[in-house]
């Protein structure tokens, strides 16, 4: 007899109050207004399902036109990494990243794209902007 042993087979997931917001740093951008984009890459971002805890792994653009803030880049690897045992969404986190920088840096533009890796045969691709206006 075949059993469904997975079927109550569940990982702990972490809530979104563990994403640290608080790491989070800027740095002074010297030349406001060159219309400089900056764009930061990892291929390194995960973070797990809400249902089952599995994780999700994916590459992480963020391409922004800064107004006088830069990221600091270790807070920002830290702020990442934060994401790791989280429960959600793959569309809710970039969108979550996208929101949480631009408190932080209020740039003129930003644009959040994820390349999720194949779960269950299907990849997922996410892209989140903000535009100042």
């Amino acid at each position: 007899m075949i059993t469904d042993r997975y079927s109550d087979k569940r990982y702990d997931v972490e809530d979104y109050s563990s994403i640290d917001t608080d790491i989070l740093e800027h740095i002074p951008f010297e030349y406001a207004g060159s219309a400089s984009d900056i764009t930061y890459e990892t291929s390194e971002f995960t973070s797990v399902c809400p249902w089952t805890g599995l994780p999700d792994f994916g590459k992480l653009v963020i391409r922004y036109r800064p107004s006088n803030r830069l990221v600091e880049l270790k807070s920002l690897k830290y702020y990442l990494t934060s994401f790791r045992s989280v429960g959600i969404l793959q569309e809710h986190a970039v969108n979550q990243v996208l929101n949480d920088l631009v408190a932080l840096l209020k740039p003129e533009s930003m644009t959040i794209e994820a390349f999720f890796n194949d779960r269950g045969g299907l990849s997922t691709q996410v892209k989140a902007s903000y535009h100042n206006s």
